[in-house]
């Protein structure tokens, strides 16, 4: 039995490997909208065979992170000014309810986190570090959104990020930005009053400001 099933294991933790690689690369913008990339480098790169790197990036293709050709060209979106605010909205539907259902556990504990990771994301963003401020912020919405403790719904928001990942890391070049978002203080004193009126403002407006800057 064993000579049959290891073979199996294998690839698919390869596949797995490579996905998650790939998938992280993606959401913090790390590839940039429009490059290509070929199964041969992904293989290289992650030093794996032609199959796992094929699977994971059918799978990236299906979740919309990378599109791919009728002639098999494999390439990260470069997203329409149409598309951009189709996600927009998505973000702002999305995070915001799982805000609001992670308002009742917003405990101290969780808002001194969302302080710390907020102190972060203004050291990165004024040493200019594009990857570090997306994987920053993403950090900051998603440790607020997991006491929502809606694992569908964080999953679809993590889709959307995905999607948007590229896009970001040019929309931070365009903004030159040169302190941590003022939304992000809105948001933790929101949660610090209880007040969900004003949080869902705040998540609305941080999801979607800059974006729309970027369709504009």
């Amino acid at each position: 039995m064993t000579p049959v099933t290891r073979p199996v294991e294998i690839v698919t933790s390869a596949h797995d490997r490579v996905y998650r690689g790939l998938r992280t690369r993606i959401m913090l913008g790390q590839i940039a909208p429009g490059e290509a990339l070929t199964l041969r480098g992904i293989g290289k790169e992650f030093e794996v065979s032609m199959t796992p790197a094929r699977e994971a990036v059918r799978r990236l293709v299906a979740e919309g992170a990378l599109s791919m050709s009728s002639s098999g060209r494999v390439q990260t979106p470069e997203l329409s000014n149409e598309r951009i605010e189709e996600l927009a909205a998505l973000r702002s539907l999305i995070e915001v309810e799982l805000a609001s259902r992670a308002l009742p556990r917003a405990h101290i504990a969780l808002i001194d986190r969302l302080q710390t990771i907020n102190g972060t994301i203004a050291e990165v963003v004024r040493d200019r570090d594009a990857v570090g401020y997306i994987r920053s912020n993403l950090e900051f919405h998603r440790t607020l959104y997991l006491r929502a403790q809606a694992p569908a719904m964080l999953a679809m928001a993590e889709t959307v990020w995905l999607q948007l990942g590229p896009t970001m890391r040019a929309l931070y070049g365009r903004l030159r930005r040169s302190e941590a978002p003022q939304f992000h203080r809105l948001i933790i004193a929101a949660l610090k009053a209880g007040d969900e009126p004003g949080l869902r403002l705040a998540v609305r407006s941080d999801v979607t400001q800059g974006l729309k800057m970027l369709a504009s």
